[in-house]
């Protein structure tokens, strides 16, 4: 995680990565290391699905290409990329019928 986190920080606007709301999973015991590149990380609690909604949903939306049970070790990254571009090319009643693809580069394009 903390390889793919400093991969961003070097492509990104130094302000668009500001926190990560994470659950106690170990891919962010590595939370200490972020914290230094100036990115808050938070712990969402125990059985709170709620505090990490956002990601809930993504979740939920991943699972119509990959279901449960799948070993996402057979996955290519090709196939990842393609599966996530659609994702975000979505739109999204929480965002007004916008994509999160639109929204992220509106917000990254007035940074920095």
């Amino acid at each position: 995680m903390l390889k793919a986190i400093k991969k961003l920080v070097k492509v990104l606007p130094k302000k668009a990565l500001k926190t990560f709301t994470t659950d106690r999973g170990k891919e962010f015991a590595c939370y200490k290391e972020v914290e230094k590149l100036n990115i808050k990380v938070y712990f969402a609690d125990a059985y709170a699905a709620w505090q990490r909604g956002s990601n809930e949903n993504s979740n939920g939306l991943l699972r119509e290409y990959y279901p449960k049970k799948t070993d996402l070790g057979k996955i290519s990254n090709d196939d990842l990329i393609k599966k996530l571009i659609l994702l975000n090319s979505r739109p999204r009643k929480c965002l007004n019928w916008d994509n999160p693809f639109n929204l992220f580069l509106k917000e990254v394009s007035h940074l920095d």
